[in-house]
């Protein structure tokens, strides 16, 4: 299996920690140049500094203003060259009833999913069609079947896979594929730290057939193949690593 990225570029959003930060640091294992994007410069940046490597830099942009997205990715171009991988990591929830959630924390969810998204194709999937390659990666999540009390970010993982089979019709030609990854319960800080971490944890064991929650770098290990040359004929798919659950 071809799991070689030497020579390529890979932009993570959302990487300062979690997920994000597991799928840059396998990216950069594998051989390419990474810049870990967050919204927070100064975790961004400890995130790269942690690799010590000049294959990694830590970038400061908030995916829902294009101006701070194409500032960060031409910073990008000038120390490599404009990205070959795109990761549209960034998201996250904010759960509440419909009746009760707030309007803007609605909007900041779906904003940040899928505007976020958006905005970081379009700073950086014309270059990947001059040069015929290039990989588009959305982190969805289990949560677009649906879940109670995220109404907001249910619809945005949704609308991320529309996005993401749109998208590869619109970029095949190019030599552009275009997937998604949908994580189940996966452990990560921001898990760890909610007050019922251990009852979300335990309903996730029940309804796993695997019996146990997953781990960032799964997911990290399944961006990797779709971002490499062993995954050059998947394009449009949103592969679920869930651990078989679905409900």
């Amino acid at each position: 299996m071809d799991l070689d990225l030497n020579g390529k570029v890979a932009l993570v959003t959302g990487a300062a920690r979690g997920i994000g930060r597991s799928i840059a640091c396998a990216l950069h294992d594998s051989g390419a140049s990474v810049a870990f994007l967050d919204i927070d410069e100064t975790l961004a940046e400890a995130a790269a500094a942690e690799l010590d490597s000049p294959r990694a830099m830590g970038i400061a942009a908030d995916v829902v203003d294009l101006d701070q997205v194409n500032n960060a990715v031409q910073a990008i171009a000038d120390r490599w060259h404009s990205p070959d991988i795109l990761v549209n990591n960034a998201g996250f929830p904010s759960d509440g009833f419909l009746t009760r959630i707030d309007v803007e924390d609605w909007r900041r969810v779906v904003d940040v999913i899928l505007i976020g998204a958006f905005n970081c194709v379009r700073a950086t999937i014309p270059a990947m069609h001059e040069r015929n390659w290039g990989r588009v990666i959305n982190i969805s999540s289990r949560s677009h079947l649906g879940n109670p009390g995220q109404t907001n970010y249910s619809a945005a993982k949704a609308g991320l896979n529309g996005f993401t089979r749109a998208l590869s019709l619109e970029s095949g030609r190019f030599g552009v594929t275009v997937n998604a990854v949908a994580p189940g319960f996966i452990e990560t800080e921001g898990m760890l730290a909610l007050e019922n971490y251990d009852v979300l944890k335990q309903r996730s064991i029940e309804k796993s057939p695997l019996n146990r929650v997953g781990q960032p770098e799964e997911i990290a290990d399944a961006v990797l193949f779709l971002a490499s040359n062993s995954a050059g004929y998947i394009s449009g798919e949103v592969l679920h690593v869930t651990g078989g659950r679905y409900s």
